[in-house]
């Protein structure tokens, strides 16, 4: 199957609905703060640097979404922080996650010189780990860094 990823600049314009439902399912609440975030203008991922992405396929079906900030939890306003990943559970195993993550990180690249996440799964332990990102938990709002400055995944520059 073909995967498309688009830069999201107005969130309203396309159907994350069935995301959302599934993340709650799963017990994640953090798409539905997307929404009400961008909704009410507390988050449009419109500032320097800062961009929203959604992965579609051959159908024009959403099947992941995920964005970049400028951290909230630094002073530095070259510290990224990723922020509301979310790959629908029929699309993942199939390099949508790392698709995205690569169109985010290629973007960060030229603005940020470090992009931080925080997760509690296992399993996206090992997926930031298998596309770069260092285990860091010396924060508590962080669990993975990854240096963008001069870094080169190999992998995912083979994708």
């Amino acid at each position: 199957m073909t995967f498309s990823v688009e830069r999201v600049e107005d969130l309203q314009a396309i159907t994350i609905s069935h995301l959302v439902k599934e993340s709650e399912t799963e017990g994640y609440r953090f798409l539905s703060r997307l929404v009400n975030d961008f909704q009410d203008g507390t988050n449009r991922f419109n500032k320097p640097g800062e961009a929203l992405f959604a992965v579609q396929n051959e159908a024009g079906n959403v099947v992941a979404i995920g964005g970049v900030n400028q951290s909230p939890f630094s002073d530095d306003t070259q510290v990224a922080r990723l922020q509301r990943f979310y790959v629908l559970d029929d699309a993942r195993r199939q390099g949508v996650g790392s698709l995205l993550l690569k169109q985010i990180i290629d973007h960060s690249r030229g603005t940020f010189n470090e992009m931080t996440v925080r997760t509690e799964s296992s399993k996206a332990d090992a997926f930031y780990r298998s596309n770069g990102f260092e285990l860091d938990d010396s924060a508590s709002e962080t669990t993975h860094v990854m240096q963008l400055r001069g870094f080169i995944n190999k992998e995912m520059e083979n994708d």
